[in-house]
């Protein structure tokens, strides 16, 4: 009996995601990269996904290394390939998982970078004065809900570009949001985006809209047409060229952790499948632990005589 080769393994698995783990086709693609990839290493190799072994994963991964992959783009990777495992030694199709026991790159312990407070501050405030159009005003005001929302709900840039004006529930300040794998969750709104966004529907999205009467979605352009991702991409590149939207969504966890939130609840704010993603912010969460330990524990407080 032929064992099944690559391209035969990677059609069946890349359906799998599609249909039973409902991933988008984004999602599928970065997945077919990272494994086309992988497939490629394994050829050099003389095995395929199958027959290959913890050495042929540790391998791929110190090759990445020497190539100057970054630690964070090999770490996705690791997770792409126990993914693919998972699904092969559930369906019977191997005996063993050649990921297991592999320490993953650190990619989790360098912390994303993210804006200052004042930094966001002065983005949300100078949203959309630039704007040079007869509809400027409701560009303006929608460039600012659109900000307030990325930075208050931590939310992805396809998350936001798919969202309907139905999903929004200001009066209870939050918003529907749909992520990864279509699962939904509830984000709740700081009072500063629930305000831009009743100022944007009431006073904004009128005018955007009144070229296409029928649009569901929330955040429409000058011809009443659903923003595209770059698009979001380049409005917050004009707010701060230093930024980014997934940079807006890491300042939204760090600024929480900061505060005095729990991992639990930013890894439910995010929409994070697994912890392990969120621990990327385990070292504030200690920081403000150490803080809180010197400021309430007895035997933590200096003495009047330490210097």
């Amino acid at each position: 009996m032929s064992v099944p080769g690559n391209a035969e393994i990677l059609r069946e698995y890349l359906a799998y995601l599609r249909i039973e783990k409902g991933l988008r086709p984004l999602s599928i693609e970065a997945y077919e990269r990272d494994l086309l990839q992988f497939a490629e290493f394994l050829e050099l190799e003389n095995t395929v996904f199958l027959h290959a072994r913890q050495q042929h994963v540790s391998g791929f991964l110190e090759h990445l290394g020497k190539h100057g992959v970054e630690s964070r783009s090999a770490a996705r990777k690791l997770s792409c390939l126990r993914g693919l495992y998972r699904w092969l030694l559930l369906d019977k199709k191997i005996d063993r998982d050649p990921t297991l026991n592999l320490d993953s790159p650190s990619a989790w312990k360098v912390l994303p970078k993210s804006l200052a407070q004042s930094e966001v501050k002065s983005m949300l405030e100078q949203a959309g004065m630039a704007a040079d159009h007869p509809e400027a005003d409701a560009i303006a005001l929608r460039d600012r809900a659109i900000l307030e929302l990325l930075y208050a709900g931590g939310l992805r840039v396809s998350e936001l570009t798919g969202l309907h004006v139905a999903d929004l529930s200001l009066d209870a300040g939050r918003v529907l949001v749909r992520g990864k794998g279509d699962k939904e969750r509830i984000v709740p709104l700081g009072r500063a985006a629930v305000e831009a966004l009743e100022t944007y529907l009431k006073q904004g999205r009128p005018a955007l809209a009144k070229s296409s009467s029928l649009a569901v979605t929330l955040f429409l352009s000058v011809r009443g047409e659903p923003l595209t991702r770059q698009w979001i991409w380049q409005l917050v590149k004009q707010s701060d060229r230093h930024a980014s939207p997934h940079m807006l969504r890491h300042s939204c966890a760090t600024h929480m952790v900061e505060g005095g939130a729990d991992l639990r609840t930013v890894q439910t704010l995010l929409g994070h499948a697994d912890i392990a993603t969120t621990q990327v912010y385990t070292h504030l969460a200690l920081g403000r632990l150490k803080a809180v330990h010197r400021e309430h524990h007895p035997r933590a407080k200096r003495s009047p005589q330490e210097p």
